[in-house]
């Protein structure tokens, strides 16, 4: 495996409980690449994706996510697996009762920061990246749908991840606020970290054209 290699999975199924949900699944996703993941709901976009994060175990196949080995990786290492990756979900999953600042200081402090001045840094540099930096003070319900989104990317960034996974971060969201998300998340994947986004919103692709993954009957196929 290359060293640029941030994901590399070879003859993988993916189950989801007892079901196979996709087979034979072969991928391989280098540094700064962006792409996109496609197909029907319930196709296994999701599915794949929990894999990735070691949430779904690997049963079958060989694969690798920023260095660690999905089918042998033991519990203990989870969370240093989630550290090199950030996760974007479509409904944001912020915490409602505390605020931005508090939301990001809960993730820093569950990954193991204990530096009060060094946390406080990270959290002013990672809003600022998705331009919030005077918004920390604020509660969630305070925040637009858009804003909070660009919440969620902060957090998956915190740790300086060397890989973004986002399920449908626009899903939610009106076309105007998308493309915002868009840019972000593709400034991103340009500072040298692999983006895969899960989506069915067909504006994006036409819009920031990228390589683009599709899961369909079972496999997954690259959509030239």
């Amino acid at each position: 495996m290359a060293l640029d290699t941030i994901i590399s999975l070879e003859k993988v199924s993916v189950f989801q409980s007892h079901n196979l949900v996709l087979n034979d699944v072969n991928l391989n996703v280098d540094k700064g690449e962006f792409v996109y993941l496609v197909g029907k709901t319930g196709s296994g976009k999701s599915s794949l994706l929990k894999m990735l994060y070691a949430e779904l175990p690997m049963r079958q196949g060989n694969g690798t996510v920023a260095g660690f080995n999905l089918a042998t990786i033991k519990k203990k290492e989870i969370p240093f697996l989630r550290r090199k990756i950030g996760i974007i979900f479509q409904d944001f999953q912020l915490l409602t009762d505390r605020t931005i600042n508090d939301n990001l200081k809960f993730v820093l402090e569950a990954t193991g920061w204990k530096d009060k001045q060094a946390m406080q840094k990270r959290m002013q540099e990672v809003l600022e990246k998705v331009g919030l930096s005077t918004k920390g003070f604020k509660m969630p319900f305070e925040l637009s749908g858009g804003e909070q989104q660009r919440v969620a990317i902060a957090r998956a960034l915190l740790n300086d991840p060397e890989l973004i996974l986002a399920d449908e971060p626009t899903g939610n969201l009106d076309p105007e606020t998308s493309e915002g998300i868009m840019n972000v998340l593709l400034d991103i994947s340009k500072n040298g970290r692999a983006v895969l986004i899960a989506t069915h919103d067909i504006m994006m692709f036409t819009k920031f054209p990228s390589r683009t993954i599709r899961c369909e009957n079972g496999r997954l196929v690259d959509a030239k």
